[in-house]
């Protein structure tokens, strides 16, 4: 009925039965410079309503009633901050603004429910983000205290195995060696990074144990992750060589290594020379089972 009025200034509608007001009545009456409203029964005003009427100047709302809904919420701050519309609410029987609860029955007093049911008090939002903050930063420094030795190895052996996975036509080299070397790795390379490529693209890992291989922290990472591989995917074969006797008080203190001892069988390196044949033997042996898997 209201479509195409792009020209009318002025609209009236007296005692008429509409349960919303949106922005369907006034789309196309943008030169409407009055807009008078006298209702007969309670309604849902959306916010949508006054958007095409940029050239309204004055609005008079008689007998207004409105359901108790926060979708009515924005009347009340449009009307207090609006200076370029003039509105007149006018109801004969109420001194103040009411809304209809949703019972059907009980008539409140609409500002009041509009700010203590649809407002966000700013003291409130503070207290639930800091709440939610301090929440999550307890839970982070909990996880980390109890499960953080597994974290870091999880992401590294996850993104072995991404990585693995993304180079599936390369060629894999059999053994990674993993010693504690004199020499330091590149400068600008990503060591951990390295580290994780190499494990997890080697068919077996060959851990060379000494004194110095066990202070090292960048073989303690090497001993872990080859570890968890090893524990993981059962297949992949751990090969440990001690290169020097090592006493038990001081292996006792490299649980991850002291565990593999009791587990796991491992070779010693011969300090006599006429052995040492024999070593490469069982070495070659047990490389050549683990490649027929």
């Amino acid at each position: 009925m209201f479509h195409n009025l792009t020209k009318l200034r002025t609209l009236i509608l007296a005692n008429c039965r509409f349960f919303f007001l949106d922005g369907s009545l006034t789309k196309d009456l943008k030169a409407l410079i009055g807009l008078v409203l006298i209702l007969k029964d309670n309604v849902n005003v959306l916010q949508n309503l006054v958007e095409h009427l940029t050239s309204l100047k004055y609005l008079y709302l008689q007998g207004l009633g409105l359901y108790c809904s926060c979708d009515n919420a924005w009347v009340v701050s449009w009307v207090k901050d609006n200076s370029k519309v003039q509105v007149d609410m006018f109801n004969p029987t109420m001194k103040e603004l009411q809304c209809l609860s949703d019972n059907g029955i009980d008539h409140l007093n609409f500002i009041g429910y509009a700010k203590e049911n649809c407002s966000f008090e700013i003291k409130f939002v503070f207290f639930a983000s800091t709440s939610a903050f301090l929440c999550i930063f307890i839970i982070v420094v909990l996880s980390y205290k109890f499960a953080g030795q597994y974290i870091a190895p999880f992401y590294h052996i996850a993104s072995g195995w991404f990585r693995e996975a993304s180079r599936v036509n390369e060629a894999r080299p059999s053994v990674f060696v993993s010693l504690s070397a004199q020499s330091g790795l590149s400068v600008g390379e990503d060591i951990v990074e390295n580290i994780t490529d190499s494990i997890y693209a080697s068919r077996q890992t060959l851990c060379l144990v000494s004194r110095n291989y066990l202070g090292s922290n960048w073989c303690s990472l090497e001993m872990q992750l080859a570890t968890y591989r090893l524990q993981v995917e059962h297949s992949h074969i751990l090969i440990l060589v001690f290169l020097k006797m090592i006493p038990s008080r001081l292996l006792s203190s490299h649980h991850r290594l002291a565990r593999l001892v009791k587990t796991r069988t491992y070779l010693d390196w011969p300090q006599d020379p006429e052995m040492q044949e024999a070593f490469w033997d069982r070495l070659w042996c047990k490389l050549s089972s683990n490649k027929a898997n």
